[in-house]
């Protein structure tokens, strides 16, 4: 077993425990958030253990990875592709993961929607949005992300269902609150255009040390890595 890995049960039990108060805090559903285990760098054996412990969704930030784990795992192992995307890995990504949630740019879309109609499929994705400005950071603007939902409907392959955003490292997640907020109100500016082929369903938000002022911002999925699975050591 991997040092920190002992133990996702328990930690687990204790984020569904906060998420479900922050969503009690503001009359939400608990229901209505997902918890996403955010397993990069995660052995199969771990994600394993979380499967084990209940958890059936999962992100991963890299395609290689995630192609030697999700063979291992249960079918309905849902896995979300959360990292930068090159558009020559968007046939990977439609054969192998549920959903994308980091659509960025109109070539990725196109590339995607090509994927999924050789596959006769529609795949669901998230729109990744920038809200700090950060030049480190993937994603389009919030001007850009009115404008790629707005063209959605010319990619008869893929279905917009809401937006992410990794917002500013801030110690404090009260200083993070706004960035959630400005999420949710892009989301509400885009769901009143009612383009065809984009739903705001979904607002994919919040990490480990920040998720329940998402939640209580509106996020309905909340992706957790070093809370649930421990500190990991990057190459």
């Amino acid at each position: 077993m991997e040092g920190g890995l002992s133990g996702i049960a328990e930690r687990m039990r204790d984020i569904q425990e906060r998420i479900a108060a922050a969503a009690r805090k503001v009359g939400r559903d608990p229901a209505s958030v997902r918890l996403m285990g955010v397993t990069k760098t995660v052995s199969a054996e771990g994600v394993r253990e979380a499967y084990d412990a209940g958890l059936r969704l999962f992100g991963e930030n890299y395609v290689q990875e995630a192609l030697a784990k999700i063979p291992q795992l249960p079918p309905d192992a849902e896995f979300h592709m959360i990292g930068h995307l090159q558009s020559n890995k968007a046939k990977k990504v439609v054969e192998t993961f549920r959903a994308l949630e980091a659509l960025d740019r109109p070539s990725l879309a196109e590339a995607v929607s090509r994927a999924a109609l050789a596959l006769g499929t529609r795949f669901p994705v998230l729109l990744e949005v920038n809200l700090g400005d950060e030049e480190s950071k993937a994603g389009c603007s919030p001007d850009e992300a009115v404008e790629l939902a707005r063209r959605a409907g010319e990619w008869p392959g893929i279905a917009v269902r809401g937006l992410m955003a990794l917002p500013p490292y801030l110690a404090d997640p009260e200083e993070v609150r706004p960035h959630f907020r400005a999420l949710r109100e892009l989301a509400a500016k885009i769901a009143a255009l009612e383009l065809p082929g984009v739903a705001m369903e979904e607002l994919s938000m919040g990490m480990s040390h920040d998720f329940a002022a998402a939640v209580e911002e509106g996020s309905t999925i909340v992706r957790v890595g070093t809370a649930l699975f421990g500190e990991r050591k990057y190459q």
